[in-house]
């Protein structure tokens, strides 16, 4: 009589691991077709829930619009740009918005009320640089000592706030009477401001500078493209000297009563 083997189909024993899940589900050895469907059906499945997430996410990639570089950004863009990246205060060419002081003829000149005296007459805002050619006070400087502020500003990366530039014969006349009654004479007013129709001011020959990072750039820097400090009382106050470039800066009048031309 010969011994019991169990019976081997396609090399696999009954109770192989690799298949007791099988024998679970159907009670019996699964013949070989039966394994092919099975084979067939998981693969089938699988390809299937591969396309639909490849559908999916295709779907999700073209709901979200692609940035167009040459389209004008929208009203929240710009928002969001102009409060993620704030500009310079004043729109000097990458100039420094923090070199401010309240030096200046008197303070920052300003009109006294009901004088009628306005931005025509040459009073600025704060915040006005050398490039704010709008303002008549700045647009109305010689254009010669305007170039060579402006080209200061740009080298020095300063952005050369102006207190005071071009000014009408009344808004000079006004900060004259300003003057006499701050400082009780003419003689001494005349230290500080000049008559109206000699005022260098008023010719458009003279600006008044605010930053004492300005001022030192400019004591270092300035003879090279001829603007000097004209009044040594008066830090702020520069004018054109064609020659300077070459020869230096002239040494400042002590204050305007001193200079000659004024006289």
């Amino acid at each position: 009589m010969r011994p019991y083997r169990p019976r081997i189909e396609n090399g696999i024993r009954p109770g192989n691991a690799r298949f007791v899940w099988l024998e679970g589900m159907c009670g019996s050895k699964p013949k070989k077709a039966q394994r092919v469907a099975w084979l067939a059906a998981f693969t089938a499945t699988s390809a299937a829930f591969a396309v639909a997430i490849f559908l999916l996410a295709a779907s999700l990639s073209r709901s979200v619009p692609t940035p167009d570089p040459s389209a004008a950004p929208t009203a929240a863009q710009a928002t969001d740009t102009a409060s993620a990246e704030p500009m310079p205060e004043a729109p000097g060419p990458g100039g420094d918005a923090q070199d401010r002081d309240s030096s200046g003829e008197l303070g920052a000149p300003g009109a006294l009320p009901g004088s009628g005296v306005d931005s025509a007459d040459g009073i600025l805002p704060n915040g006005a640089t050398v490039f704010d050619e709008q303002y008549p006070g700045v647009g109305k400087l010689d254009p010669a000592l305007l170039n060579a502020l402006q080209q200061a500003a740009r080298d020095s990366r300063l952005s050369f706030y102006v207190s005071s530039g071009w000014r009408s014969e009344r808004y000079q006349a006004q900060l004259l009477e300003q003057a006499i009654s701050t400082y009780g004479s003419e003689a001494e007013a005349a230290k500080w401001v000049a008559p109206p129709d000699k005022s260098l001011h008023v010719w458009g020959d003279a600006v008044d500078l605010d930053g004492p990072k300005t001022k030192k750039w400019l004591a270092e820097h300035g003879a090279a493209y001829g603007l000097c400090l004209a009044y040594a009382n008066e830090p702020w106050h520069f004018e054109l000297r064609t020659d300077a470039p070459d020869q230096g800066c002239p040494k400042p009048y002590p204050d305007p009563a001193h200079d000659p031309r004024l006289r």
